[in-house]
């Protein structure tokens, strides 16, 4: 069985066995075909005849060319799986990435917007043509509601219930339920009755958020959304479509939501996730106390 060969079974297992997300999938074939090129330049064997102390020699060439401690780290967890695949194809018998130690990495706290430059945000799409009207949607929606980005464009027409207020928002075999403010409301009603049915490249897409050529909105399609309007807003902070999730969620934690209504709103599975968030708004909290207390 050839290099190559394991690498496909290994798709297949990340893909059909634990049901990987895209990303997941994406990056750690990623790393582990990086390693598969340099294991087949330096050393030209199999990939099940690595040992631990090879696997630690690559690290440290990750690392002396420039590899950052993140991406090191995810390198590491690839690795990992892919040998814990192999150990159980009955390939190798331990896996010899066990012995791997990613470095300590100092977890940053997520930047937020204010509240004004949310509202600045928000302001920028002009609801004067199709592209303005369907933006604006999008932007509420993501800030009403905080959902990913993934989720967002992969919303279905039928998904939001305008009547109600609500967003159903589906993630895998998960569905959860999400209100919304009526400036959301609002704008979603305006685009799905009155600009999105001219928008379709055929009248059978169920895509909620279609581009200018019909078809459902990409991520890179919406990346450059939030950039666009982020040099219009003059917002000097670097945004992203997380960046707007985020805000939702330390916001509502300002105004009093509790932590385990905004994790069920958010859709994580473990409440730690969500609690970075308050330690976010303490953080912030203490930083306003040093700036404004006369005797601070």
């Amino acid at each position: 069985m050839k290099q190559v060969c394991y690498v496909s079974q290994y798709e297949n297992y990340l893909r059909e066995v634990k049901q990987a997300s895209k990303n997941t999938l994406s990056s750690y074939l990623r790393d582990v075909n990086q390693f598969r090129q340099y294991w087949h330049q330096s050393v030209g064997s199999e990939l099940h005849h690595a040992t631990g102390r090879d696997l630690e020699e690559y690290i440290k060439w990750l690392r002396k060319n420039g590899k950052s401690t993140a991406t090191v780290s995810r390198c590491i967890a690839s690795l990992r799986s892919f040998f814990h695949f192999l150990v159980d194809q009955g390939k190798v018998h331990l896996n010899p990435a066990s012995s791997l130690v990613p470095d300590k990495t100092e977890k940053k706290l997520p930047q937020i917007l204010t509240n004004r430059e949310v509202e600045l945000l928000l302001d920028q799409p002009a609801c004067i043509d199709p592209k303005g009207f369907r933006d604006k949607a999008m932007l509420e929606l993501l800030y009403a509601t905080g959902i990913r980005v993934s989720e967002l464009i992969g919303l279905d027409v039928e998904d939001v219930n305008l009547s109600v207020g609500i967003v159903r928002c589906r993630s895998g075999d998960k569905e959860r339920m999400i209100p919304l403010y009526p400036a959301a409301i609002d704008a979603l009603d305006a685009y799905i009755n009155r600009i999105r049915p001219h928008m379709l490249s055929t009248r059978s897409e169920e895509a909620l958020f279609v581009n200018m050529s019909g078809d459902r909105m990409s991520r890179q399609g919406f990346w450059k959304i939030i950039k666009l309007y982020q040099e219009k807003a003059k917002i000097n902070k670097e945004i992203t479509p997380h960046t707007l999730r985020h805000s939702f969620a330390a916001h509502l934690l300002e105004n009093g939501a509790d932590l385990r209504s905004i994790q069920e709103m958010l859709g994580h599975a473990d409440i730690s996730s969500t609690q970075v968030y308050a330690q976010l708004v303490k953080s912030q909290l203490k930083d306003i106390y040093q700036k404004a207390h006369p005797r601070a």
